[in-house]
């Protein structure tokens, strides 16, 4: 049906005019805006749903779906196209999702510490949907510039010290990666001529030996550009740090702007530099491969040396981010099916634990309202029984220490990747896919790259469980003093959400690596991507 293609503009339609309504807001309406932002954050969702079972071609009873939306009704490559897939649905679906968890955790308190957070919010939620879905190299530039702006103002969030020096450390690097992301495009562009990237992939086995040459360097800089992104070492110092200091709702879907770095590398890998593209085949793997154990290695030190909750949490985003690099590295279609698994899995996992340090720290400490001065500096004029709601935070609940405890466990178990929950499915996906290139029962000589890799996913895993059950030790076994944590629902049933959808993760784990195994084949086959934006008449891998 027609209708159906003017979904893809939805995603970044809706949270644009969402928060371009909350700024006509009353700033101290903060109820208001609470609710208009989690309604659409629920309306993103249902439509991330919705294109997931598009692009998985169950709405059309057929094949899969590979679809272009030309905006403007310019034709390709001129225009500006969004083009959805089963990657680009997923990505997609996982962004609502903890985008809905963030959310309703705010309006505990954090939503209002500060002006305006409702508002970036969904500024931030416009940039990552166009992130996803562009299938432009400018236009990329401009979505991911939307999703910085937008991250820099809710990363000061709440004020403090700590926050505003990890928030300046943020800015600039980021204005940095900016800058390399659009050196990189400019020397692509004019090398190739056009930044579309189906058309892109399509001209680049054409060029001669010297635009490659100079197409290569244009391609290393925007790579860095999203290995800062994505977190890679040695360009991940400054992640821990930032993401321990954002309030917890935020550090909760910035665990996201990892992957668009990982996601727009898995992307330009298999769809510019897949076999068909000659001379150009296969560049950067290696990079990313030896880049990902790299970063593997140096995320597990800080894992075991870490005391604090927050920077664990930080390493345990690292760790992820080079399993996932190196997965990209490696190229193979299963081992890439068993990343995207492991992709959604651990990003679940690291939200709840970092919505989940809030409430954990109050068992150490007496819940004092460490945000009133800033409430009270943005106005948050209310009477004499909110303040006093808003500082106690919540009422005692007698099993708020066991619901705690037990998610702790929950998390540590999903980190470190063992049964019975979706981190151990994701983990041995990918590990069957590296030690079994060829399917299961092949002969395939196992390189020793593979195998050192095999060895530090593995340590990585203990390594988490090791940290995970001394940090629980020492908070819920052996306090100091006894203290129940003061806690309200709309705090406890985001993290018990997240947690429950790995457990259905892990349920349902066959129907979830069928459809990660399909997007994997699409992406090793760019065909059909190219053929959506560009048409029949272009033929990957041939000449304009």
């Amino acid at each position: 049906m027609d209708w159906t293609r003017h979904l893809l503009i939805v995603p970044i339609l809706l949270p644009l005019i969402t928060g371009a309504a909350l700024l006509l807001i009353d700033e101290l309406r903060h109820t208001l805006k609470a609710c208009l932002s989690i309604a659409s954050g629920v309306l993103l969702l249902v439509t991330a749903i919705v294109l997931m079972r598009l692009a998985d071609g169950v709405a059309d009873g057929g094949g899969a779906l590979s679809s272009s939306y030309a905006l403007a009704n310019w034709p390709a490559p001129f225009a500006i196209v969004l083009v959805l897939d089963r990657l680009s649905a997923l990505m997609l679906a996982l962004v609502s999702t903890l985008a809905v968890a963030a959310l309703v955790f705010s309006t505990a308190r954090w939503h209002r510490a500060g002006p305006h957070f409702h508002t970036l919010f969904q500024f931030m939620l416009m940039g990552l949907a166009g992130a996803f879905l562009t299938g432009d190299l400018f236009n990329l530039f401009v979505f991911f510039e939307v999703t910085l702006a937008a991250s820099y103002g809710l990363l000061l969030h709440g004020s403090g010290a700590f926050r505003v020096r990890a928030g300046l450390h943020y800015i600039a690097i980021n204005l940095a990666a900016s800058l390399l992301f659009l050196i990189g495009v400019s020397l692509i562009y004019g090398t190739a001529g056009t930044l579309n990237m189906a058309d892109l992939a399509v001209r680049l086995p054409g060029l001669s030996a010297e635009d490659r040459a100079l197409l290569h360097t244009g391609a290393a800089i925007l790579g860095i550009a999203f290995l800062v992104k994505a977190g890679m070492w040695p360009l991940c110092f400054w992640l821990p740090s930032a993401y321990m200091a954002a309030a917890a709702p935020v550090a909760a879907i910035f665990v996201v702007l990892t992957k668009v770095g990982t996601y727009v590398l898995l992307r330009l890998s298999l769809l510019l530099f897949a076999p068909e593209a000659g001379g150009t085949a296969g560049f950067g793997g290696t990079v990313l491969l030896w880049g990902g154990m790299a970063t593997i290695l140096f995320a597990t030190s800080g894992v075991l040396s870490s005391q604090a909750l927050g920077r664990l949490a930080g390493f345990s985003v690292l760790i992820s981010s080079g399993t996932l690099l190196a997965a990209v590295g490696i190229g193979n279609t299963a081992v890439v099916s068993g990343a995207l698994f492991y992709l959604v899995s651990s990003s679940l996992s690291v939200a709840a634990f970092f919505l989940l340090i809030e409430l954990v720290e109050r068992t150490r400490e007496p819940a004092a309202d460490v945000l009133s001065v800033t409430m009270e500096a943005y106005g948050d004029e209310t009477d004499e029984s909110e303040e006093h709601e808003d500082q106690e935070v919540g009422v005692t609940v007698p099993g708020a220490l066991a619901i705690l405890s037990v998610s702790f466990g929950c998390v540590a178990l999903l980190l470190a990747g063992l049964p019975p929950l979706s981190g151990f499915i994701a983990k041995f996906a990918m590990l069957t896919g590296m030690l079994n290139p060829d399917g299961l029962g092949s002969l395939a000589e196992i390189p020793g790259r593979i195998w050192l890799l095999v060895a530090l996913i593995i340590l990585s895993g203990l390594a988490t469980l090791v940290a995970m059950m001394r940090s629980g030790v020492r908070i819920f076994w052996a306090p100091l003093e006894e203290l129940v944590p003061r806690v309200v629902m709309v705090e406890v049933a985001p993290i018990v959400a997240l947690l429950a959808l790995c457990t259905v993760l892990a349920v349902w784990g066959g129907p979830m690596l069928s459809y990660t195994e399909a997007a994997a084949r699409s992406l090793h086959a760019p065909s059909t991507y190219i053929q959506s934006v560009l048409g029949t008449g272009h033929p990957p891998g041939g000449a304009q």
